[in-house]
């Protein structure tokens, strides 16, 4: 009988039913102790009743309960109460595999993602001799986290026979005679037979799970349960290259492998099967479709996975939604480009996508970045050898020569440009903040040199820069980004960011007049493409539409080109470019600089038994019960609080679309936060008065809060990277806290007594972090023998990053001075971005919040080659 709503099983409260099924029913509860919803599944009658059954299930429930592993369903408690067992487990949103394979088969990157995950929790548990029993689709959840693994080790009897247990074979092993453990269709030759289970027998299952997964049918099937068992003892499945044809051999070959009959002939661990799921991934993606460059029809076999539009479809992750085809469509070719070895694509800070195809179409430039180092790298289309172009370290958004043969970037508060075929590299002029640029056909480059502000132009052999727009107060605007030249070379479109989310748009400008035309109401970068499309992106869809460039106007209706295309809103700034010869680029995947996934750990590494959170930038309030986190939804990114013993989240942030790096007040009442273009403002944290402003525009980024309440650190002034304290009490009147000199100061805290500063700087030419004295003179002490960022004090230790790791020194006062320890590594961690806060620890230095860099970042440059030919001219 299902169980009424405010029922309690001891501290636990019966919220809603969610699912039933032959393990028991699920319902959602509330914690009363801890504030935290959860799942509370109520045993069937054939686990509660059996001694032997009821024995080994509190056994195992022991067992699963101390397995802690990303993609393993947390079992927190367990518990009887009136002859009613049941488990407390963490609950999940999302839907589960059975539910996604009604609508079919799976894209192969998702094959690859949720196998490896399955694959590595399946691992965990059989290295804690925990075999599942009962692995199927409908006992594996996909959510936002990736794939969670659902009833570890808690199998049930699956046919009739299990539920006529008599006396003599109640002491029997579990899996011995007159027991089936597992769902039929999944099971091994041998739990069929009745023999023991083990990890080999999980692999059998897994096995199926991937052939289902990849063809959306079952592996074996038949009219009744005695046909399905007899074709898994007998038969073999029909190769998944037969119904999916795109699908790699080797991946078939990994699935007969796993599915064969005797458990000898299978992989021996998870772990083989999760190392040969990702090889193969790799060697997919590798084995690209070598389409036509344009002038180069015979490289036309990268790939070879089957018909172009069929692999955009299934292994591509997007679609040509509505679009109808005027050519053929194996006319449109699609190609994966690898990130170099160890990298991945994009800025080790906040900046966002950095993609520039060459105008030609045979070359891209990207920014790419491993641990602390990031570089300019450029790719030749018909090659695919990666090269990095010396003296771009920390290049950002890079844009090509009009002959294609430099490429201008953004580096050290310059605007730069290098000869991709090798020579030193110039400095045209200052920009200390860069936006993009474009680069004319008559020499000229029209770039952004501000977070805020207007664009610049400027000779592409150096020069002054003059404006050439001007921000229109009147709609709000503060800053002016990405422009891109239209084929006239005096033209160009823009886009203009606003206070006010409406007024954000592409606009079109040029070189001899402040007038602009309003092109179209979208929070994206725009870019023209031949013979006459504009592209942008509209909720993580690059869109197209049909541009008339001498009338400076879209017309008709825009279509969608690819969908999960990684876009920074708070940037205005999407992860596509495209050439004049019919070439495009994306990348695919979550939000570049927003919606990390916070997670807990103690001082060694060791992950702690709390949710992870979704977002970035955390800082922990100082009692330690609330995390704030920057969150993107859409098209604005807002300051989050959650409620760390209840689970809860709460929006913080209401009035500009962008907020920023929310900081906390000793003693937890207000936190600090960055509106772009407005100001540092406070507001506080039970929302009794609204926000107040601390700081005019311009202010910065709010560090660190003073334990005496009277002064805020933030990194600003002209560079963006200098460290000043504001007065919060008597006369804002900022100083600058650091003297920095020519260099950047990117990051700062405060000791505990307000009385010293730990910071990172670049002056040696090494980022490496120091101690100096705050408000007094006094002379300075350097903490990291070889290099640190993201410097944190926490009574007297000073925490910092260095090359993936998490370090920490001991400081005290001595006399007038300080005495620090040697620097000693707490564990390895590979952060999100190093050049934004990206984790926090507790006052008393024995809990971590990190914002870990996600594996799907690593994801490939997908290439579409003549895009065009799918549009309807």
């Amino acid at each position: 009988m299902p169980l009424r709503v405010g029922i309690k099983f001891g501290p636990y409260e019966i919220v809603s039913s969610v699912a039933s099924g032959g393990m028991g029913e699920v319902y959602r509860a509330r914690d009363t102790r801890l504030g935290r919803d959860v799942a509370i599944k109520v045993l069937p009658e054939h686990l509660s009743s059996d001694p032997a059954l009821k024995a080994r299930f509190d056994r195992e429930a022991r067992l699963i309960s101390g397995l802690n592993h990303p993609n393993i369903c947390h079992l927190y408690d367990i518990g009887s109460q009136g002859g009613t067992d049941f488990l407390v487990m963490e609950l999940l949103q999302g839907e589960t595999l059975a539910d996604r394979l009604q609508r079919g088969p799976l894209a192969l990157e998702q094959i690859f993602e949720y196998g490896s995950q399955v694959a590595d929790a399946l691992d965990k548990a059989h290295k804690n001799d925990i075999v599942h029993r009962d692995l199927k689709p409908g006992n594996i959840m996909l959510t936002e986290a990736g794939a969670k693994l659902l009833d570890f080790g808690l199998a049930k009897p699956a046919l009739a026979a299990a539920a006529t247990v008599t006396a003599a074979t109640a002491s029997k092993p579990l899996t011995g005679e007159g027991y089936l453990l597992g769902t039929y269709q999944y099971m091994a030759p041998e739990q069929i037979e009745g023999k023991e289970a083990d990890a080999r027998s999980d692999i059998f299952a897994f096995g199926a799970v991937l052939y289902e997964m990849a063809t959306g049918k079952r592996a074996f099937s038949g009219k009744s349960q005695v046909s399905v068992m007899s074709a898994i003892l007998e038969k073999d499945p029909e190769p998944i290259s037969n119904i999916g044809p795109v699908t790699p051999s080797a991946f078939d070959d990994l699935v007969r492998a796993c599915l064969e009959k005797n458990p000898d002939d299978r992989y021996s661990s998870a772990h083989d099967v999760r190392v040969q799921l990702k090889r193969i991934a790799e060697a997919g993606l590798q084995a690209r479709i070598q389409g036509p460059i344009v002038s180069r029809p015979r490289n036309r076999e990268w790939l070879g996975w089957g018909a172009a539009v069929l692999l955009i479809l299934v292994a591509g992750g997007f679609a040509l939604l509505n679009w109808r085809a005027s050519n053929a469509p194996q006319q449109v070719t699609i190609s994966y480009l690898l990130a170099p070895d160890k990298h991945v694509f994009g800025s080790n800070s906040v900046s966002g996508p950095n993609i520039a195809l060459a105008p030609d179409g045979r070359a891209v430039v990207y920014a790419a970045s491993t641990g602390n180092a990031q570089a300019l790298w450029v790719q030749l289309l018909d090659t695919g050898t990666p090269r990095e172009l010396a003296g771009t370290e920390n290049g950002n958004y890079p844009f090509w020569s009009p002959d294609n043969r430099a490429v201008a970037f953004f580096a050290e508060g310059k605007l730069k440009r290098i000869n991709i075929r090798g020579g030193p590299v110039q400095i045209i002029c200052d920009a200390p903040n860069g936006r993009g640029g474009s680069w004319s056909t008559n020499g000229t480059i029209v770039f952004a040199p501000e977070l805020s502000g207007p664009l610049a132009a400027v000779s592409a052999s150096g020069g002054v820069p003059r404006r050439v727009t001007q921000l229109d107060a009147t709609r709000g605007e503060n800053g002016h980004r990405w422009p891109w030249f239209l084929p006239d070379g005096k033209h160009f479109l823009f886009t203009a960011q606003s206070s006010r989310q409406e007024n954000y748009g592409i606009f079109a400008g040029a070189l001899d007049s402040m007038e602009r035309k309003p092109i179209l109401t979208v929070n994206s970068n725009g870019m023209y493409a031949p013979p006459g499309y504009l592209l942008f992106e509209r909720d993580g869809v690059l869109m197209a539409q049909s541009f008339n460039r001498k009338q400076l106007r879209v017309e008709g209706e825009a279509h969608p080109i690819a969908e999960k295309v990684v876009f920074v809103g708070n940037y205005s700034l999407g992860g596509f470019s495209v050439s004049e010869s019919g070439n495009l680029v994306y990348l695919q995947g979550t939000n570049a600089a927003i919606n990390g996934r916070a997670t807990w750990v103690d001082r060694t590494g060791k992950a702690l038994p709390r949710p992870t959170q979704t977002g970035t930038s955390p800082s922990l309030s100082p009692d330690g019960k609330t995390l704030a986190l920057e969150v993107g939804e859409s098209s604005r990114v807002d300051v989050w609080l959650v409620d760390l013993g209840r689970n809860v989240r709460t929006r913080f942030s209401f009035t500009d679309p962008y907020n920023f790096g929310p900081i906390w007040s000793p003693d937890g009442r207000e936190i600090a936060f960055i509106e772009p273009g407005h100001g540092i403002y406070a507001k506080p944290v039970d929302n009794s008065t609204p926000e107040r402003q601390l700081f005019p525009p311009g202010g910065g980024t709010p560090l660190a809060w003073s334990s005496d309440g009277k002064y805020l650190l933030y990194r600003g002034g002209p560079s963006a990277f200098d460290i000043f304290a504001l007065p919060l009490r008597g006369e804002p009147k900022p100083f600058e806290a650091v003297k920095a000199l020519s260099h950047s100061v990117n990051f700062a805290d405060f000791s505990p007594d307000a009385k010293w500063l730990t910071y990172q700087t670049d002056e040696s030419g090494t980022s490496q972090i120091y101690v100096a004295p705050f408000g007094h003179p006094g002379g300075r002490w350097q903490v990291s023998p070889e290099g640190g960022s993201q410097p944190l004090w926490r009574g007297n230790e000073i925490f910092f990053f260095n090359n993936g790791r998490l370090w920490a020194a001991d400081v005290r006062e001595q006399g007038s001075g300080l005495q620090l320890g040697a620097p000693h590594a707490l564990f390895d961690a590979a952060l999100q971005a190093v050049n934004e806060r990206r984790y926090d620890v507790s006052r008393d230095g024995k809990v971590m919040v990190l914002d870990l860099r996600p594996e799907e970042q690593a994801t490939p440059l997908n290439l579409l080659q003549n895009w065009t030919a799918a549009l309807k001219k």
